[in-house]
């Protein structure tokens, strides 16, 4: 009767562990997708800036947008 017991309290023990690294586990993975939703929301945000950039015609002088430009005695 004593060893009935004793697997019954160290099965319930087993049990509550279980459970616990259960739960443990689907509030880590949690975590995780919600930061594979931010690297997703980052990503977008790159792409809208990577957009923006605009890259000059080869063979095409660059003028900043005010039309000034420096010459190489220009620098301080």
């Amino acid at each position: 009767m004593l060893w009935v017991v004793l697997v019954l309290v160290l099965a319930l023990g087993a049990l509550a562990v279980l459970v616990g690294y259960a739960v443990w586990l689907a509030h880590k993975t949690a975590d995780v997708l919600s930061e594979l939703g931010q690297l997703g929301q980052r990503a977008a945000e790159l792409g809208e800036l990577l957009a923006q950039v605009q890259v000059p015609e080869p063979g095409r002088p660059t003028t900043p947008p005010n039309g000034w430009t420096a010459g190489a005695g220009d620098v301080r």
